[in-house]
């Protein structure tokens, strides 16, 4: 049995970054997560300015994209 991890982002979500406001508004366009216990939690974002960066999705971890300054639309 796996560890369950609490996602902070699901895909479709809309998302803007509190430190970068010039990378615009992103889109979650992919999430991965492992089934073995301790294992990665991770979604990549598309953002207005072209680029695609990946963020920890587990809200539980200090590493969260959140705590870094993520926030939903």
């Amino acid at each position: 049995m796996y560890e369950r991890k609490r996602l902070f982002l699901r895909m479709g979500d809309e998302v803007t970054h509190l430190r970068y406001p010039e990378w615009g508004v992103g889109v979650v366009v992919e999430e991965m997560r492992s089934e073995q216990p301790g294992g990665i939690c991770f979604v990549r974002v598309d953002f207005e300015d072209g680029m695609q960066r990946t963020f920890n999705n587990d809200i539980d971890s200090e590493w969260c994209g959140y705590y870094f300054g993520l926030r939903r639309q």
